[in-house]
């Protein structure tokens, strides 16, 4: 099992997330866009899940509805970060346990983590 699970089409972001928050002790798996993401989330089983919400083939808007869908409890209670670009929350907002907008600040991001992870 992952600490966290991180769906972003952006690599540089990905890579920078995952530096920032191993450098915290945190394992972090990466994936790169919407299609296959259940399935991603359901092979790591993070213990959180960082969600871009613009992401190819299946927004994470999408993919947040399917989670919370799936009849497993534990992955459609899992919590979720959404990541926006300034101004996109939307429906994001309704299902995510905390939205984060982009860009952020490194220890806004370790903060926030840190409360959904304790």
């Amino acid at each position: 099992m992952q600490d966290i699970l991180m769906i972003e089409d952006e690599v540089n972001i990905a890579e920078a997330v995952r530096f920032i928050l191993s450098r915290e002790g945190w394992q972090v798996a990466l994936h790169g866009d919407g299609a296959g993401a259940i399935e991603a989330i359901r092979h790591h089983r993070p213990r959180l899940l960082i969600l871009d919400l613009m992401l190819p083939n299946r927004s994470g808007t999408e993919v947040l509805a399917d989670l919370r869908a799936d009849p497993d409890a534990a992955l459609a209670g899992m919590p979720v970060l959404m990541l926006t670009a300034r101004g996109q929350v939307g429906e994001a907002a309704a299902q995510a346990d905390q939205i984060l907008s982009k860009p952020f600040d490194n220890a806004d991001l370790r903060a926030m983590v840190r409360r959904m992870l304790p």
